[in-house]
């Protein structure tokens, strides 16, 4: 039977999938984010430019983003794999090199987890302020794979190369390279961490990383390496392109003796962000603002929302399923008797470890200068109706 049919086959049976699908087929009456009867869409004023692939917060219907709605960035062309002839390679320092076909893949122990995939260079701009989502992913654990191998003694990083590839110049050097990325063993090993052939209970398509794609759930989206082939076990620091030269944030942290330290980091786990999605308008003229807050699997400890320059206000958390830690939350809040006229409306989110969501002009924004990781709050304008 061909890969792709087994993997549609399997990915729709059993009770876990039927129960992914019935949570991905619920309006968001329930969740707070659809107007309800009666209730009117007031536009934002800052309008998200509409001509890709990506999540257009006002246009939000599901709690799971549909696929056709999914963010997509690549760095190397897109291969095209033969499902039935790829082969993922384990390799390097483990006891037990093997190599396995997508068929042996599938046949082990499956998990699925819903989880926001979101791109590093998210809200550097109005116009690339929804390339994230949250999907539902069904794949295989890693850890039990990489147990199953036996790592030797030095083994430090894993490495996960894509079939995507290009020649690159390095020290003067035309290199033919491999996307990679890499996580410690320990992160490896974490349960959460999934070989993926599959996103809202259908296959991959070569678009988000057919056959087999990583998924780490708390990180950016450039560690869930796609088109996956080969994993490599090292006993050293990986500093591959997308690990060491790219997707690198360089941020100035100011010190007392007004000295500042310039300090460059890779991008690797999401930041504590919210957003206002949607604005309504009710029958008791009350506005009804909704949004979503999400970070790296760290709880929220709160979400708040700032009218114009008043004060920040608590916002209510919707529930979520208790296994939904890696997903967006979504809130709302209910702006009584707003005033005609323009106004703007900011929310922040701060996570259990007191992380909190950055203003523009606080330092860790303004004194980064690469686009990654711009987690600041996002000012909403709104004109309500007189």
């Amino acid at each position: 039977m061909p890969a792709t049919a087994l993997s549609r086959r399997d990915v729709l049976r059993g009770s876990v999938a039927l129960a992914a699908a019935t949570l991905a087929s619920r309006p968001l009456t329930a969740l707070g984010l659809e107007p309800g009867p009666n209730e009117t869409v007031i536009p934002w004023l800052d309008v998200q430019p509409k001509g890709r692939a990506m999540l257009y917060w006002q246009d939000l219907t599901s709690w799971i983003t549909p696929s056709e709605q999914l963010y997509e960035v690549s760095h190397y062309p897109k291969p095209k794999i033969d499902p039935v002839t790829w082969r993922l390679d384990l390799t390097g320092m483990v006891r037990k090199p093997r190599s396995f076909s997508l068929a042996e893949i599938q046949k082990l122990p499956r998990r699925e987890i819903t989880a926001t995939l979101e791109c590093g260079g998210n809200g550097a701009g109005i116009g690339f302020m929804g390339a994230i989502g949250n999907v539902t992913w069904t794949g295989t654990p890693l850890g039990p794979i990489l147990k199953d191998a036996g790592f030797l003694k030095r083994a430090s990083e894993v490495v996960f190369y894509g079939t995507d590839q290009k020649t690159e110049k390095i020290r003067d050097q035309e290199v033919p390279q491999q996307f990679a990325r890499s996580l410690s063993v320990e992160h490896a090993l974490r349960s959460e961490v999934l070989l993926a052939w599959a996103m809202n209970g259908q296959p991959l398509d070569n678009t988000h990383g057919a056959p087999l794609r990583l998924v780490v759930p708390g990180w950016f989206g450039i560690a869930w390496v796609k088109w996956l082939n080969r994993i490599d076990v090292i006993d050293r620091r990986f500093m591959g392109k997308w690990m060491a030269r790219e997707y690198v944030t360089l941020r100035g942290e100011e010190r007392d003796d007004g000295s500042t330290n310039w300090r460059e980091t890779s991008v690797c786990n999401i930041n504590v962000k919210s957003i206002a999605a949607r604005a309504v308008l009710r029958p008791d003229g009350h506005v009804g603002i909704s949004g979503a807050a999400w970070s790296d699997g760290t709880p929220l400890r709160r979400v708040e929302v700032r009218i114009d320059d008043g004060p920040w206000q608590p916002v209510r958390l919707r529930r979520k399923p208790a296994s939904a830690r890696f997903t967006w939350t979504l809130w709302d809040f209910d702006w009584a008797n707003p005033t005609p006229g323009d106004h703007t409306v900011v929310s922040r989110a701060i996570d259990a470890d007191g992380r909190e969501q950055p203003p523009a002009d606080d330092p860790l924004i303004r004194n980064k200068k690469t686009y990654w990781e711009a987690n600041q709050q996002w000012p909403r304008r709104i004109r309500i109706p007189g």
